[in-house]
């Protein structure tokens, strides 16, 4: 008595302007997170990289815990001797140098000095 019945409207369209409507929006909050975040990260770990690479030999730097020291040696492409105080040097990761302070000068070749 007091229940209605109920009937189904007919679809109308097919319902492809609905799936647009809602890929759209997630397709602009892909772009923004591109252009906001991954791609300046990108840059600072290509510039970070190329930081790491060009540390030699009298170079100031600033390892990820807070030390200061110079570069007394590179000893491979991977590690450094680092002077943090007299007569004290430690060995440290390119990949711990977060800062290149100064630079150093460049090691003279033995070949032009002869």
């Amino acid at each position: 008595m007091f229940i209605s019945t109920a009937y189904a409207q007919g679809a109308g369209g097919g319902g492809g302007g609905d799936l647009l409507g809602m890929l759209l929006p997630l397709v602009m909050i892909m772009a923004v997170f591109w252009f906001l975040l991954i791609r300046p990260q990108q840059k600072r770990v290509k510039e970070h990289q190329q930081l790491i690479s060009n540390v030699r030999r009298g170079d100031t730097v600033v390892t990820s815990g807070g030390v200061v020291g110079k570069v007394a040696k590179v000893v491979d492409d991977a590690e450094v001797d680092v002077d943090i105080a007299e007569n004290v040097r430690v060995r440290f990761l390119k990949a711990a140098i977060t800062e290149v302070r100064t630079k150093g000068e460049p090691v003279k070749d033995a070949a032009k000095s002869k």
